[in-house]
C-alpha cells in the first residue's frame, strides 16, 4: 500500500480514519497507526535515551492521540499531530526521569528493522549515530530529529516543539557543533564503508 499525504491508494484519509475513530469505527484508528508506525517509532527511539523509555513513551503518546482524538484540529496534518504527541511523550519522560533516574535491565540496547533486509552497514552507523545523539541534551536532540532525521522546515520544527524557529536554529547548530565532534572518527576516509 502506497500512502501519499495521508492518503493511502484507494483507501480512505488519515482525517477521514480519524474523523471515523471519533465517530465509533473500531478498525480506524488501527489502520492510521498502521500508516505512520515505523515514523513514530523512530521518532521515539530517536528522541528517547533508551529503547525502554522509547516504547513506553510511545505507548502513552498513542493513548493519548486515541483518547484525544475528537480534540484535532484540521490546522496541521494527522502525521503531525501525532509526531507532536510522540515528542512531547518522549520529552516529558526524559524529565521524569531526570525527577527520578532508572537503570536499564535489557541487555539489548540496538534497533531491530522491522523487516529482514540485511543492512549491516547502514544499521551499525545508525547505531552509531543514535548514540551521539543520546549524549545531546534534549532540547537540542529534538530540534536535530525534527529538522535533520526527519526533514522537517526550520518553521514546521519550530511549529511541531512550540519554540521560536530562532530557537530551533540555535538548537540544531548547538547540537550539530556537539554531534561533529562526536562523529570526528568518520571524517577520516579510511574509516568509510
Amino acid at each position: 500500500m502506497r500512502i501519499f499525504r495521508g492518503v493511502a491508494e484507494g483507501g480512505p484519509s488519515d482525517v477521514e480514519l480519524l474523523a471515523a475513530h471519533v465517530a465509533g469505527d473500531p478498525h480506524a484508528f488501527a489502520t492510521l497507526l498502521g500508516r505512520h508506525y515505523d515514523h513514530l517509532w523512530h521518532v521515539a527511539t530517536r528522541t528517547s535515551y533508551t529503547r525502554e523509555d522509547a516504547a513506553d513513551a510511545l505507548q502513552e503518546a498513542l493513548l493519548s492521540a486515541h483518547r484525544n482524538a475528537g480534540s484535532f484540529r484540521r490546522h496541521a496534518a494527522v502525521r503531525s499531530w501525532l509526531h507532536t504527541i510522540v515528542v512531547n511523550a518522549c520529552l516529558d519522560r526524559i524529565r521524569r526521569n531526570k525527577a527520578r533516574p532508572a537503570v536499564s535491565l535489557s541487555a539489548d540496547e540496538d534497533d531491530e528493522p522491522r523487516d529482514a533486509r540485511d543492512r549491516v552497514a547502514e544499521l551499525e552507523m545508525s547505531l552509531v549515530v543514535d548514540r551521539a545523539l543520546a549524549q545531546l541534551p534534549p532540547d537540542q536532540r529534538t530540534a536535530i530529529v525534527a529538522v535533520d532525521l526527519e526533514g522537517h522546515s526550520t518553521s514546521e520544527a519550530a511549529r511541531l516543539l512550540g519554540v521560536p524557529e530562532g530557537t530551533v536554529k540555535s538548537r540544531c547548530a548547538r547540537g550539530r557543533k556537539k554531534l561533529a565532534a562526536s562523529l570526528e572518527y568518520f571524517r577520516d576516509e579510511g574509516n568509510r564503508s
